[in-house]
């Protein structure tokens, strides 16, 4: 049926354009020939959906358990004071977003996180601020996507 290709398309776009719009809620069911509420159930029903635009940059923490008890609370704040942003919010020079999710599948290096698409293990206070350090490096010299 149509309304199977929901998924797919919401993350082909988000992968695009960074995160799911009304626009793109009312485009998808249009093309689709279901309604929006359909749409939108998808996209609030799964957490990695985004409704706003995040930094260039995104720093995702895990928070679960292996990770909280190794520190992940800690490092995911350091990211935060690192950047001078809140969780989920876009740092003032519109470089980062750091953001606290459910588990990152490797539990027996925690405290872990994913910088973009790539994975760190065994991250501290420590390689937390160094990670902070490279991306603040590059964002000097990379353009923005």
């Amino acid at each position: 049926t149509k309304r199977s290709a929901t998924l797919p398309l919401l993350h082909l776009i988000q992968e695009d354009v960074g995160f799911i719009s009304d626009e793109t809620i009312e485009w998808i069911a249009q093309k689709l020939e279901i309604q929006p509420i359909n749409v939108y159930e998808v996209v609030t029903f799964y957490p990695m959906f985004r409704r706003k635009p995040i930094g260039r940059r995104h720093v995702r923490v895990c928070r679960t358990l292996s990770c909280a008890l190794m520190g992940g609370y800690k490092t995911c704040e350091a990211f935060k004071k690192e950047f001078n942003t809140e969780l989920n919010e876009v740092s003032p020079d519109g470089e980062v977003t750091v953001e606290f999710v459910e588990c990152l599948a490797s539990c027996g290096t925690a405290p872990v996180i994913m910088i973009d698409e790539k994975l760190y293990e065994k991250v501290d206070e420590r390689k937390a601020r160094e990670l902070s350090a490279q991306i603040k490096a590059e964002s000097k010299v990379a353009p923005v996507r």
